[in-house]
Formats: structure tokens, sequence, C-alpha cells
């Protein structure tokens, strides 16, 4: 088997290699990626370094078209990578395609943003000095990419830092190398200059602590756990860098007693159990008032019978494996801790087995939750759900807004009252009504509040805020 190599100053590099393992098929190796030393990634900062000057001050036409090709590639392979992503991580294939093409409007988008930075001409308080405004990149940029969006996080994250001149050294998360080597590849095909993307695939303690300790990463943008989080913003501080972070989420649904029925079940479900629960806007806390909280519960559960577990692969299959058996672990242990606590367990929460060996796991809810249990307040990341039942809209906002994490909200209602305070009310960086808190468009920012994020927005115009830094010039008539 190939082994697909660190991409470090143009060349492809390393020995020591590890398996990447198929969760739907532990029997299936996806392939053999290289394993990075701190070495390598040093070299590889020390690559992004010497490649700035020139890539800061290249044409803008020569970054537009290195995106736009990057671009079109991904979506003229869009079911291939999309195979891949649904084998190396697990979701099912219509999901895994949906966002390889997500990934290719990125690019596409950030490529039209290269022709599209704009400053301003501003007169001064001073006869005849004029004042420009421009934003300039900040040089070598450190991403770090969760296992979760193995292709859509990766690129919104690289191409506005290539975008906006800057140089990159890219980290994936380990389980999930094989879209990270291929959007490098591509990336490195379509005429990027040698060290101005470096790709260097390996264990955080090792990879990450290089690029964490180094003083010539001028910023880190970080999406993971929030223990990780914070480690990136001490270390970043003593560097004086910049850094962004997208941490975890404990995202509220409200179902209100005036909400369409099947509306509110497909937005709740979709939350909470596609891809597997393992979204960071996955809503696993259902609030829901009185007056409907029967008839919602008997109708989630029985969609729930009817979602399929099962290869991500197979046609038909609505929810694929849990990423691996560590997550598989904490799921479980999760609905331990559910039982313990006293909640009840309305459907699922048992193992699944099917014709390969794989890490399948029934969607599992919860009812009879409060807001105050470990499972109403601590991100579990897979297809657990729990319900919370609330006497009217003013509890459930509440509720809502009690937890110390604030990246995504959703309500179901037909109010437009409700669904107006709502929206301003909810302590929240994105609000969705009638629709899942899972889900976003590529060109509008990203982003929550509290725990869940730290810095500027991700995605769209606002990417600019992070991977450029202004300048002030004056100039005497």
């Amino acid at each position: 088997m190939t082994m697909h190599k660190n991409l470090i100053a143009g060349e492809w590099v390393g020995s020591e290699a590890i398996k990447n393992i198929n969760p739907s098929n532990t029997n299936d190796v996806v392939g053999e990626y290289a394993r990075a030393s701190a070495d390598d990634a040093k070299a590889a900062i020390a690559a992004a370094k010497a490649a700035f000057p020139a890539w800061s001050r290249s044409g803008i036409l020569e970054r537009h078209a290195i995106l736009k090709k990057t671009a079109d590639e991904i979506l003229a392979r869009k079911d291939e990578l999309g195979t891949l992503l649904a084998r190396e991580e697990g979701k099912t294939l219509p999901e895994a395609i949906g966002e390889t093409i997500r990934a290719a409007q990125i690019f596409e988008f950030f490529a039209g943003e290269t022709l599209r930075l704009a400053g301003e001409v501003l007169p001064s308080v001073r006869p005849n000095i004029g004042v420009e405004i421009t934003r300039e990149p900040v040089g070598v940029v450190g991403i770090i990419t969760p296992w979760n969006f193995p292709i859509a996080i990766p690129a919104w994250k690289i191409a506005p830092a290539l975008a906006f001149g800057n140089t990159v050294v890219f980290k994936p998360a380990e389980l999930v190398p094989g879209c990270a080597w291929a959007i490098v590849d591509i990336l490195h095909r379509a005429g990027l200059p040698k060290g101005v993307l470096n790709l260097v695939m390996g264990k955080g303690s090792v990879v990450g602590q290089a690029m964490l300790e180094s003083p010539d990463v001028a910023a880190i943008t970080f999406t993971g756990s929030t223990g990780t989080g914070k480690r990136v913003a001490a270390a970043s501080i003593e560097h004086n860098r910049k850094f962004q972070l997208e941490m975890g989420g404990k995202n509220p649904f409200v179902v209100l007693d005036d909400a369409d029925l099947t509306v509110a079940v497909e937005a709740a479900a979709n939350s909470g159990f596609f891809s597997t629960g393992q979204r960071c806007t996955a809503s696993s806390r259902l609030i829901v008032t009185e007056g409907i909280h029967d008839k919602f519960v008997t109708a989630l559960t029985e969609k729930l019978k009817g979602l399929v577990v099962d290869d991500a692969l197979k046609a038909g299959t609505h929810i694929g494996p849990v990423v691996d058996a560590g997550q598989l672990k904490q799921d479980t242990d999760y609905i331990e801790i559910g039982r313990k606590e006293g909640a009840k367990l309305a459907f699922g929460g048992d193992l699944v087995k099917r014709d390969n060996p794989g890490f399948f796991l029934q969607p599992t809810l919860f009812t009879e939750a409060t807001n105050a249990m470990r499972i109403s307040r601590e991100e579990i990341f897979g297809p657990v759900v729990s319900v919370i039942r609330v006497k009217d809209y003013e509890e459930a906002l509440a509720t809502a807004n009690d937890t110390p994490f604030g990246l995504s909200s959703g309500i179901a209602t037909t109010s437009l009252k409700h669904a107006t305070h709502f929206k301003r009310n909810a302590e929240a960086g994105m609000v969705m009504v009638n629709l899942p808190t899972a889900g976003v468009d590529f060109h509008v920012p990203f982003g929550g509040r509290k725990g869940s994020s730290y810095g500027p927005r991700e995605q769209g115009k606002y990417a600019n805020e992070f991977y450029t830094t202004v300048k002030t010039a004056y100039t005497l008539a």
C-alpha cells in the first residue's frame, strides 16, 4: 500500500506511517499516511516563513487562479472524494458528497475574495494629509482541524488564509488524514509555490505542540475540544499571536405548543442524529413546552424507529457509525450516566451489529431530563439527545440560555412574536427558526459565543478579520 506523505517546502516527505481505518468496516484500511515528528513541524514552519515574503506580495490573479482551479477539481471529483470522506469518517455517502461540494464552493468563494479585498481612503483632520487604511496578511498561519468535517473545515480555514496572502502549516486530525492529504495534493498541483502550504499529519501532542511553541507562527486557527482550545489560547498569548477558537456546543432546540409538529420533528431529528450527532452545531437538548411535549416525543420516537443505522456507503443508510472506539465508549458512558441521573431512556442506547465490524450505535433519546443533568450540560458528541419539559416560552428561553456554550440555537414555532423574540434573545452566535440547528451556508459568518468560540468569525467576508491585519498610512500631499 502506497504511503501518503507530508508536504514540507514543496516536497513529499515521511517514513513512519499509520493506517487509516474505516469505522463502518474496521477490516477496511483506507490508506497509510505519514506521521510527522516535531522536527517535521519545525521544518514546515521554517518553509512557510521563508515563502511568506514572496507569497504575501503575489498578484491577486495568481491566487485567484489557484483557488479557482482547486475548487473546480474538488467539484469534478466530488463522488470520489465523498466516498473517501465516508470511508474514513463515517458520514453517509450523500452527506459526504454534500460536504465535498461545500468545500469546492468555499474555495470558489475565496477565489473571488482575492479580488475584493478593499481598503479605505479618508481625509485627515490635518490639512494636506491623506490617510489610507489597508489590510495585509498576518504571516505564517497554523491550522488545526477536527475529524468531524474532514474536508469542509480545512477548506474554510486554508482558502481564506491563502486568498489573503498568508502561508500555512496545516495539521489535520489524526483520525482523518485522507481528505486532508487529498485537498493539499490538489492545491499543490494547482500551482502553489514551494512552502506556501505545508501538511504535517500526526499527533496533536507532537505536531500541534511544536506549532504552539513556535514564535514564527503568527496566527493559529483551531477547531476542536474546549480543553485543547484553552491550551491553544494560553500558548498563543505567550507569543502574542492571533488565535481563533471554535470549540464545543450544547445547542438547544425549543419546541413550542404552536409548532408545526412535522416541521419540529424533522428539524429535531436532523439536528440531533444526522452525521451521527457528531457536529458541534448538533442539538442534544430538546426543550419542549407542556402542551406539545407528549405528542412530540411520540412522533420523534416513531421517526427514530425508521432511521437505518448501517455502513456509511450503503444506499438507504440514515446514520453511519461513530468515528472510532474511543468516541463510541464516550457515547455509551454518557448513556449510562443519563440512566443513573434519573433520565428515562425512551429509545435506543444499544450497540448495533451489522455485516461488517464497525462502531454502530442506535440513536438514543432520553426524556424526563433536567437542565442540571450532565447529559444536558456536557457535550457528548454522538447520537444522544435529551428532552427537557418546560412550562412556557419564557422558561424555554431561560433553559436554552442556561449553558456555558453558545454556538447554535433553534426554535420551532408558528408565532412571529416568539420567533422574533427568540432571534434577539437567544445567547448564541447562530439562531435557526423552524430549521435544524446544524446546517450553515458557506458565504456567511460562522461562530458562537461564551465557551463555544473565541476570536473573529469564520467564513464569508468576515474571515478577513482574522487572516489580515489593518495598516493605517499617512501621506503629506
